[in-house]
């Protein structure tokens, strides 16, 4: 009996702080919530070995395409984007000096903007390039108004010479990060 008259004490006792620390809960909070997902994906990968490079000559293009990029072509998405950040990755182990150029193309065929790659003959260390968009970068309408991206690759030396590495190539990697607000 005892016992039983102290566990009732002890929930009037929990009942009565447990009313007494409550206050009517206010949930239009959800009205204020703001939502910044952050979005990542590979934009275009370009690798092409010594001999491919040789066989389109000297001066020349070895590598040109251009490449679907509807990211934005949803309003909504286009109009809640924020901010993006394009990364570029050259390697080069050929002995060429090659010149890669990316454009940013929108549905009526302009140039909106152009990325230039100036590579040394390798072996070299690796060029990493991070282009921003947006406050403190490049205009954010690039992004949104983009609808292919050109890339082209060319041989800015010899037709001949020939690396002394093991499987010499070149090696080009690009991706994206874009920052949205949603409501």
């Amino acid at each position: 009996m005892k016992k039983l008259c102290y566990s009732t004490l002890l929930a009037v006792v929990f009942l009565f702080f447990n009313a007494a620390c409550t206050e009517e809960q206010d949930f239009s909070q959800i009205d204020d919530l703001s939502v910044t997902p952050t979005v990542t994906s590979g934009l275009f990968y370009l690798e092409s070995d010594e001999a491919t490079i040789n066989s389109a000559g000297a001066l020349n293009t070895f590598y040109f395409r251009e490449v679907n990029f509807d990211a934005f072509n949803e309003q909504y998405v286009a109009e809640h984007l924020l901010e993006g950040t394009i990364s570029y990755e050259i390697e080069n182990t050929t002995s060429k000096q090659l010149r890669i150029i990316i454009g940013f193309i929108d549905d009526a065929g302009n140039i909106l903007d152009t990325e230039t790659f100036d590579i040394e003959a390798g072996p070299s260390s690796i060029l990493t390039r991070e282009v921003f968009y947006g406050q403190g970068g490049k205009r954010l309408d690039i992004l949104t108004n983009t609808s292919s991206l050109r890339v082209s690759a060319n041989n800015l030396s010899d037709d001949t010479s020939v690396s002394p590495a093991e499987d010499p190539k070149v090696i080009f990697r690009s991706g994206a990060e874009f920052l949205f607000e949603l409501q």
